[in-house]
């Protein structure tokens, strides 16, 4: 009841003008999304309500913001990796690619984190994490036991000859060691691979959203090919360093051991079993699955090359020729209609089932209850409450009044603005989502890079990146928290090692900015796009 005087007093104080009341709408709403005392979707919904009483705008205005279009490339992305889930296909690419690295330490780490990382550039954190850490448990508890039933056998071997002594380490902690590395490998490589795509994770989305809300004439400088030309170099990177530390700080610097050089157990091939056995148990591909994967592969060649950007796409050549209506939005859509239209068996010409009944068409790749039971509905309701925050605080006159506030700044070199930027947004991810937090940043720091005549992206972009570098705590984000419950892990033991990958990120996002993003999105200019006026 108190806090609802103290909202009601401060509304009515705020509310002199439409810039305060924004200001009061969005510390609100920060509030509730940072304590989650509400769902996050529930919050949202808030501008629906207060910004039509507080007279910022019309609520028709307000709903529109609801279901812009970066929302249907979400849904069309989403439809995609549910048909994906749904049929397996995901399991049998990520089984397939572990049998060809095999189970030496080093390798199957860096077996289970490409892997991981390539399925969270197309289906969420979350389900590849949860798929993928079953099976690691299954190799590793293979390993151990077959490692655990040799040194048995060295033991009464030994003791019969009457020499031994007992070596090194115990193994007991050695496979712990192994074990804590590996969880931790998955559910890091889940949020670095979420990074590489635009579709990959939510935020990356809401930076589209959020630039083509408030810099309409931006001419498409963030779609599918140009995000995947900046973001997939620096998640390689950060893949790289990341295995190398994981590497150092739970299997130690045995390159031999580590490798297998030389190595022959028959306990590797046991291990190895074990993934062979869950693979077979698949089956051979079906129709379904070859559908599946025919259209995903279709899906992401459209995307690729609807804009490349060093040639006109086929878009432009074929609808954009003087306006941009076809977008990555709408071909996402168009492929994953195609999951609701295609049948999941070959279907049969005619004919009557042995019970003498008329045979029934074959159910299709996928079915509304399925879509109903996956979708994240909440997600675009979060989506649209960030888009209205934009639009609330541009009409405003909130964004104009940072910009200048923040003016202050253009005597700071760019890198270390954007350096400084990035710890922060990496540091206050860990205590909210990525999605609140970027939806609560986006905003200011493009009315900041505006008022200093920086390229919006400049700052957007790598902060945008940083977000999903939550790596020290479980609660941060899904992945780090299944990796906790998996992985016998101490809260200790997963900050040691994410302070560390924390750091390194921002490090290597701010050099991909400083280089290839430089020349690509041509940042160290302020573009005639960005330079425009907000009329309160």
């Amino acid at each position: 009841m108190t806090v609802c005087c103290v909202h009601l007093y401060m509304l009515s104080y705020l509310n002199n003008t439409l810039t305060a009341s924004c200001g009061y709408v969005i510390i609100l709403m920060a509030l509730y999304w940072c304590t989650e005392c509400m769902p996050l979707a529930v919050t949202g919904l808030l501008p629906v309500i207060l910004f039509p009483m507080m007279g910022i705008m019309e609520s028709s205005e307000v709903c529109n913001q609801y279901m812009k279009d970066s929302n249907m490339l979400f849904v069309g992305g989403l439809l995609v990796a549910i048909a994906v889930e749904y049929w397996n296909l995901h399991k049998r690419i990520a089984l397939r690619v572990l049998l060809l690295v095999g189970v030496r330490p080093a390798l199957l780490m860096m077996g289970f984190m490409g892997t991981t990382a390539f399925l969270s550039m197309w289906i969420s954190n979350t389900a590849s994490t949860a798929m993928m850490l079953p099976i690691a448990n299954a190799v590793l508890k293979q390993l151990c036991d077959s490692e655990a039933q040799a040194e048995e056998r060295e033991m009464d071997l030994m003791a019969i000859r009457g020499a031994w002594t007992g070596t090194g380490i115990p193994k007991d902690q050695e496979n712990q060691a192994f074990e804590m590395g590996m969880s931790l490998s998955v559910c890091y490589a889940a949020s670095i691979g979420g990074t590489a795509t635009l579709t990959g994770t939510t935020p990356n989305l809401i930076l589209k959203g959020q630039v083509d809300e408030l810099f309409p004439g931006n001419e498409d400088i963030i779609n599918f090919a140009s995000w995947f030309g900046f973001s997939f170099p620096n998640m390689v990177l950060m893949l790289i360093i990341s295995w190398l530390w994981l590497q150092f700080m739970y299997l130690g610097c045995n390159m031999k051991k580590s490798f297998g050089c030389g190595m022959n157990k028959d306990g590797d091939k046991e291990a190895y079993g074990v993934i062979k056995n869950e693979y077979k148990k698949l089956g051979s591909m079906r129709f379904a699955e070859g559908c599946v994967l025919v259209l995903f592969v279709l899906l992401v060649l459209l995307w690729f090359t609807r804009e490349p950007g060093f040639m006109p796409g086929w878009a432009t050549v074929l609808f954009n020729k003087d306006r941009p209506y076809v977008t990555d939005g709408t071909v996402a859509i168009l492929m994953s209609t195609l999951f609701f239209m295609i049948p999941s068996q070959l279907p049969r010409c005619g004919g009557y089932s042995e019970d003498g009944k008329p045979l029934k068409a074959p159910p299709t790749l996928l079915n509304w209850d399925v879509v109903q039971q996956k979708m994240p509905w909440n997600i675009l309701l979060l989506l649209g409450g960030g888009f209205a925050l934009a639009r609330g605080s541009e009409v405003s006159g909130l964004s104009q009044w940072l910009g200048e506030s923040l003016a202050p700044l253009q005597s700071i070199p760019p890198f270390a603005i954007s350096f400084l930027l990035c710890l922060l947004t990496a540091t206050f991810t860990e205590c909210s989502s990525n999605v609140a937090t970027t939806t609560l940043f986006l905003p200011i720091l493009a009315s900041m890079a505006v008022a200093i005549k920086l390229h919006p992206l400049y700052v957007m972009l790598p902060c945008t990146i940083c977000a999903s570098l939550a790596f020290m705590l479980p609660v941060a984000t899904p992945p780090n928290a299944i990796a906790f419950s998996y992985g016998n892990l101490k809260v200790m033991d997963m900050a040691k090692a994410g302070f560390v990958l924390n750091i390194v990120g921002v490090i290597t996002i701010n050099i991909a900015l400083n280089t290839w993003g430089a020349a690509m999105f041509n940042l160290n200019t302020f573009p005639d796009w960005a330079n425009v006026t907000i009329i309160p």
